[in-house]
């Protein structure tokens, strides 16, 4: 049976996990995920992880944070003065905007913290720092 290499189009279940097992990513009750595997669609060691697996192949693996979101940077944690921002604008925790960014573009941010006078916006994704864990199985590869 063939094993899924660069350039396969691959078809997954899978469940993603944190240390304490929470879940906050699956396929199960859904249609399975299908990509090309090497094309930057998902996770560079989620990529790593279905390389050289067959069909009806099932295993569990840890994804360091450098290999799925990065680690959190403090850098982008912005702290900005109530003042600054619009008064009539309703903010509340775990809200997620889009701020302008430094050069032109969008920034997604969350909504960290709120204080009497600054709102603390957090430009790191949510899973930024951690370590993932996921159960796969190898469906299908094209």
């Amino acid at each position: 049976m063939p094993a899924a290499q660069i350039g396969d189009t691959v078809t997954v279940h899978y469940v993603g996990r944190l240390a304490d097992g929470t879940i906050f990513s699956s396929s199960e009750g859904r249609e399975p995920l299908k990509f090309v595997l090497g094309s930057g669609q998902v996770l560079p060691g989620f990529e790593r992880a279905i390389e050289g697996m067959t069909p009806g192949e099932r295993k569990e693996v840890r994804i360091p944070a450098a290999e799925a979101y990065g680690e959190r940077s403090e850098d982008l944690v912005l702290e900005i003065d109530r003042a600054d921002l619009p008064e009539d604008f309703e903010f509340y925790v775990g809200q997620q905007l889009l701020l302008g960014g430094p050069e032109g573009g969008q920034v997604r941010v969350i909504v960290s913290a709120i204080t009497e006078d600054t709102v603390t916006f957090d430009g790191n994704h949510p899973l930024a720092g951690k370590d993932l864990y996921f159960s796969i199985e190898l469906v299908s590869i094209e």
